[in-house]
Parts: C-alpha cells; sequence; structure tokens
C-alpha cells in the first residue's frame, strides 16, 4: 500500500512536469505544485481523524477525490477547487466532534 502512495505521488510529479514542459505555462505549474503539497499535507493532517475510523474513510475518499482533481486540472485546465479542498470538511468535522465530545485523553483531576 504505501509502494502505491508514493509511485502514485511520484507519477503525478511527472505528469506536471511532462505537462509543464510541453505548455511552458509558469503559472499552471505553480498553481499545480501548490496544489500537490496542500493534498500531501491533508494527507498527514488527516491522520488526526483515524480514531475515528468512518472518518477516516470518508477523509482517505476525499482525498482520492481531490487527487482527481488536481490531476484534471493539469490534463484540461478545468480547477475544482471544491474538490480539492474538500478533505478539509473532514478534518473540521473530527475537530468539532473533539470539541463537543473530548477526546476522552484529557487530564481529571479526580484520577
Amino acid at each position: 500500500m504505501k509502494a502505491l502512495i508514493v509511485l502514485t505521488i511520484l507519477i503525478t510529479l511527472v505528469i506536471i512536469f511532462l505537462k509543464y514542459k510541453r505548455d511552458k505555462e509558469l503559472k499552471k505549474l505553480f498553481i499545480s505544485l501548490g496544489t500537490f503539497i496542500l493534498l500531501i499535507s491533508l494527507g498527514f493532517m488527516g491522520n488526526i481523524t483515524r480514531q475515528v475510523i468512518p472518518l477516516f474513510l470518508a477523509h482517505i475518499i476525499l482525498l482520492i477525490g481531490a487527487w482527481g482533481g488536481l490531476l484534471l486540472y493539469v490534463i484540461r485546465d478545468r480547477y475544482y477547487w471544491w474538490l480539492v479542498f474538500s478533505p478539509i470538511i473532514t478534518i473540521g468535522l473530527f475537530i468539532l466532534l473533539e470539541l463537543l465530545t473530548g477526546s476522552g485523553h484529557e487530564f481529571s483531576m479526580f484520577g
């Protein structure tokens, strides 16, 4: 599974740079790389949702969709911002759940 993730990351970078080499659009390259870094960051931040399995699975599905949105932008020049930023929903929902219910790891004065 980890090899598949690394391979996907490398293939995405190759596609971004090959598309830049062919089109020479610097703005598109920067937007693509910025979105790529954002998606990698959202993937790492999504590990906090691992405690709630349905929320974590939803985060993974939204992250795959966001990755598809990045590839659509690179290939077809259509930027679906709502698709790219959709994994933020699961992170925000997890933080809201933690604020409402507590983490269960809080310090208690009474033991």
